[in-house]
């Protein structure tokens, strides 16, 4: 069976972008991403050990997009899908979409956003060919 865990609008604060000011000033970013995985087991026992912690994927998620300054959200959503792979075992796919609110584009934009949908195959081949 496959079941998907959906998380919207993680909200956290980071340093990304290309221009000095952001890596400097730092601005929100929004993020949602879709674990597909089999919860059928948490389903049927009630127990958080057989699911995926929504509390420990926010967390990754978060510390990531902190810890490190990427110029690009398209890099900075990759390494979060690579992280979610390495850290859920239970995880076959994911979709995910990170937003930078108010990007400097030369115009009034509300966000822009990119998604990245992998397989854990998929990831499973990149991570042999390193």
């Amino acid at each position: 069976m496959l079941n998907i865990i959906r998380i919207k609008k993680a909200s956290f604060y980071g340093y990304h972008g290309v221009f000095q000011q952001e890596q400097n000033i730092g601005g929100k970013f929004e993020a949602d991403v879709d674990l597909y995985t089999n919860f059928t087991q948490a389903a049927t026992t009630d127990k958080l050990q057989k699911t995926i912690n929504y509390e420990q994927v926010y967390k990754l998620m978060s510390d990531l997009a902190l810890k490190k300054k990427f110029y690009l959200i398209e890099t900075l959503s990759n390494a979060m899908v690579d992280e979610l792979f390495q850290t859920f075992p239970l995880v076959y796919k994911i979709a995910l979409r990170v937003r930078k609110n108010n990007p400097p584009i030369g115009g009034v934009v509300d966000c822009v956003e990119v998604e990245v949908v992998k397989t854990r195959d998929e990831w499973n081949v990149i991570i042999e060919k390193l």
